[in-house]
Formats: C-alpha cells, sequence, structure tokens
C-alpha cells in the first residue's frame, strides 16, 4: 500500500513539473503586464491582439505551414512504402535497412541538423526553406512508419488474400481494399509528421537560412523584453492548436484500430 501511494505521488509531480510550464503559459499571456511574475496585474487580450502588427511572424508563419506540410506528405508518403515492405514481405538486409531508417527516432536532432547542414554546404547549396523540408522529412518519417506499421500490422491479410482469389490485382487489391482500411493511420500520420514539423526547433535553425521557420522566429524575439508577452500570447495559440491535432491524430489511430479489428496498445493521448 505504501509502495502504491508513494507510486501514486511521484506520478502526480511528474505530471505537476511536466504541464505546470504549459499550464501557466496562457496564465501570463492574459496578464496586463509585460513582467512574466506574479502577482498578476490584471486581464486583457491585447497582446493576442498585437500578434497581427508583426509582418516577419506571418512570413515565418507561412514558411512554418509550406515546410510542414509538404515535409508531412512527403514523410507519410515514404512511411507507407517502408511499412507496407516491413510488415508484408521479407528481403535481404530488411533489419539493417529499417534500422537505418528508424534511426533519426534515437540520433540528437542537433547532429542530424549538423550532418545536413555539412552535406548541402559541401554540396555548394544554399539555404532555403526547401532543406529545412528535407531535414524534417527525414525526422518525421520514423513517426510515420511507427504509425502506419502500426495499421498494417492490425489488417487481416485474409482480406487482401480473398481479393486475390476473385481476380483483383494487387494494386487494385491495395487501392481498392488495403487503403481505405489503413486511411486513418495514414491521417494519423500526416497530423503527426506536421504537428513535429511546426514545432521543430533545432535542424531549421541551421537549416532554414535567411528564410526562418516560426520557432526560429519565437527564439529570435526572446531577446526583446517587450515582445515577450506577445511571444507567450503566440506560443498559448500553438499550444492549443498542437493539443487539437494530436487529438484529432489519436482518435484516428483509435479508429483505424477499431475498424480493423486490432488491439489498442496505447497511443499518444
Amino acid at each position: 500500500m505504501t509502495d502504491g501511494r508513494g507510486l501514486r505521488l511521484y506520478a502526480i509531480l511528474y505530471l505537476v513539473f511536466l504541464y505546470a510550464p504549459i499550464l501557466l503559459l496562457p496564465v501570463f499571456a492574459l496578464n496586463d503586464a509585460t513582467i512574466v511574475a506574479f502577482p498578476l496585474s490584471g486581464f486583457t487580450t491585447k497582446w493576442f491582439g498585437q500578434l497581427a502588427q508583426l509582418p516577419t511572424l506571418f512570413d515565418a508563419l507561412r514558411n512554418s505551414l509550406i515546410i510542414a506540410v509538404s515535409s508531412s506528405i512527403l514523410a507519410t508518403t515514404l512511411g507507407l512504402f517502408a511499412a507496407r515492405a516491413s510488415s508484408r514481405y521479407d528481403f535481404a538486409g530488411k533489419g539493417p535497412i529499417m534500422g537505418l531508417i528508424m534511426l533519426p527516432l534515437v540520433l540528437p536532432e542537433i547532429i542530424v541538423a549538423m550532418s545536413l547542414l555539412m552535406v548541402l554546404l559541401g554540396m555548394g547549396l544554399n539555404l532555403a526553406v526547401w532543406s529545412v523540408i528535407l531535414g524534417h522529412t527525414l525526422i518525421c518519417m520514423p513517426f510515420a512508419i511507427a504509425i502506419l506499421s502500426a495499421a498494417f500490422q492490425s489488417l487481416d491479410r485474409s482480406l487482401e488474400e480473398a481479393a486475390y482469389d476473385l481476380g483483383e490485382s494487387r494494386w487494385s487489391t491495395f487501392r481498392l481494399i488495403t487503403l481505405p482500411l489503413v486511411m486513418p493511420g495514414i491521417v494519423s500520420a500526416l497530423l503527426i509528421s506536421f504537428t513535429i514539423s511546426m514545432d521543430e526547433f533545432i535542424i531549421a535553425f541551421f537549416l532554414a537560412g535567411a528564410e526562418p521557420t516560426l520557432p526560429v522566429y519565437i527564439y529570435s524575439q526572446l531577446r526583446f523584453p517587450k515582445q515577450i508577452p506577445s511571444i507567450l500570447a503566440l506560443g498559448t495559440i500553438l499550444v492549443a492548436v498542437s493539443v487539437v491535432l494530436l487529438t484529432i491524430a489519436e482518435y484516428f489511430r483509435r479508429r483505424g484500430i477499431a475498424k480493423v479489428g486490432g488491439k489498442d496498445t496505447g497511443g499518444f493521448l
């Protein structure tokens, strides 16, 4: 009983430590003061309104949206092929190949960013939005593969075999049977990849060049104390959007598992 109480206390303290800064973010974003400290001065929404007066913010947001949409589509498409191959076929070097593809999950992002930077500069290429798309696709693809592999493994192979027996080709079976059944996993992979790309800082910081993304822009504004409240307001919006996207992704993940009659072994929420 004592061990159970201690574990419960540890879990509560851990959650408080983890989420207290996030919960304080909207509190200070709605505070009528430029100093981030207690006691609070009063309630205001003016910091959210001031975001519309920052043209460079919208340039950074546009860059982030272009990068996030492009990298999520590329990562999910490539992840779909990789997940399909790893879950349905056996081929020489399957383990090492999949291990290399999933390696960005465990590599420090700063190592990945520095490596990509040296390669691109060594090739004489200019850093821009496309280079960040390349880096984000690299780090998002393992997440997409993990989600899509679970979707394929939960799919009953007898459904595909029945389609083959009825005269369908491999392509038509994949298009008419497999793809609709794993579509919730595809949507979930897209949303997770989009969220990761939008929030990612280190690779964007190294590879963005003169076209910063939204996280890089936020970091640059932290040097100016008068901009802190507006940045807190922006952070509040980003947290809310991230929670909504993750919730939708988790919904589609669970829907996909239920659709194919698989067992839920835990997800994002």
